[in-house]
């Protein structure tokens, strides 16, 4: 693995990614040049990129849920409800993470946005350049790395990020190539994310309204991410340890593969189905249910084969209720069992999360009381 000495004052590490931001061409940008080796600031430490014991001996798999019949007005889909919220209420509080199948989002609609994300990267510089940004006022925005100026070490891979919380966006904020796909596909998820509020109000044990009362899982951005195929995949990583900090994330991946969820300290691979997307718990989540629900740490490898592209929905709370305070629901806290996290708000969380970057560690463990 990396061999350097981290004290080595030849090396100036802010000079580099400085000189590498000012391309606007993110790694892709670096792979087009022609670079057979992995640039110092994205190499990792080698305690990062251990891999324990394979999933695979295991015999662990992520809860893969059916939704099908979930909304039928018949005492069949009344059954059939219930054991779907029986499933996610367990994926949720021991997993973190599953993954739907007949979740009502067409398969063509996903698979085409995953081809405009691939030719979203693959456009010709002059014309990627153009969206690259580092202001999150920024609704549409290419970049590399959002914590690449915090980091330790950066990751590989490259994103177009859509801010949807103050609603829907003009037809002029979009790139030309990618302005129908991802608005066809936001249509979607939001139905989805409404009905899995519901559905996650009730895994809760609250009414099947609570959590849209509350106003916790009101809007979205959408980060679409693009993984090289990258020469020394043993060196760096697509994508660091980390929790969201959003309510709920709404994954759609291809299928080369890569994403792993940590779980009974094993790294799991969550491994594509076709027409399946992925969900998981955020940190948000975990704070309200006073530790109900699981917040779960998850990575993306880097991989020589590619380019992998992934787009992830991250729910929060009301854009209207950017500044509100939110703490654990008070039906999960008692004498016995008092609120586990101070109260905060959705821009306070993610202005602490930003700061720190994805540094391997948690950052919800900084709003324990």
């Amino acid at each position: 693995m990396s061999s350097f000495d981290d004290d080595d004052v030849q090396y100036d590490r802010a000079k580099e990614i400085k000189k590498f931001d000012d391309t606007k061409l993110g790694v892709k940008g670096l792979l087009d040049s022609g670079v057979m080796k992995v640039p110092r600031f994205l190499i990792h430490l080698e305690e990062t990129l251990q891999n324990p014991s394979s999933s695979s001996s295991l015999c662990l798999n992520v809860p893969v849920i059916d939704l099908k019949g979930y909304d039928d007005d018949n005492d069949d889909g009344i059954i059939r409800r219930s054991n779907i919220v029986s499933e996610i209420k367990e994926a949720s509080s021991k997993w973190g993470f599953f993954q739907m199948v007949n979740h009502g989002v067409p398969i063509s609609v996903m698979d085409e946005l995953l081809n405009v994300i691939r030719e979203f990267h693959e456009q010709p510089s002059e014309v990627k350049k153009e969206w690259y940004s580092r202001d999150h006022k920024v609704k549409v925005r290419f970049y590399c790395n959002g914590d690449l100026f915090v980091s330790k070490a950066a990751n590989w891979r490259d994103t177009i990020a859509f801010d949807f919380q103050d609603g829907p966006l003009k037809p002029q904020d979009y790139p030309l190539i990618c302005r129908n796909v991802v608005s066809k596909y936001m249509e979607h998820v939001s139905k989805l994310r409404e009905n899995l509020s519901e559905l996650l109000s009730e895994a809760l044990g609250l009414r099947r309204d609570y959590l849209s009362s509350i106003e916790c899982m009101k809007s979205e951005t959408m980060v679409c991410h693009y993984y090289p195929p990258c020469p020394e995949p043993e060196l760096t990583i697509g994508t660091s340890k980390h929790s969201d900090p959003s309510s709920l994330t709404i994954l759609l991946q291809d299928f080369i593969g890569g994403l792993q969820v940590l779980h009974q300290d094993q790294w799991v691979d969550i491994t594509p189905i076709h027409g399946a997307l992925v969900a998981n718990i955020g940190d948000f989540m975990q704070l309200i249910t006073n530790d109900k629900f699981k917040s779960v740490e998850h990575r993306v490898l880097a991989r020589r084969i590619g380019p992998r592209a992934s787009a992830a929905c991250h729910i929060y709370p009301s854009a209207t209720h950017r500044n509100k305070q939110y703490g654990p629901i008070e039906a999960f806290t008692s004498n016995q069992s008092p609120s586990k996290y101070k109260k905060t708000s959705s821009n306070e969380y993610l202005g602490y999360y930003r700061s720190k970057g994805l540094d391997g560690n948690k950052a919800l463990p900084y709003f324990r009381v």
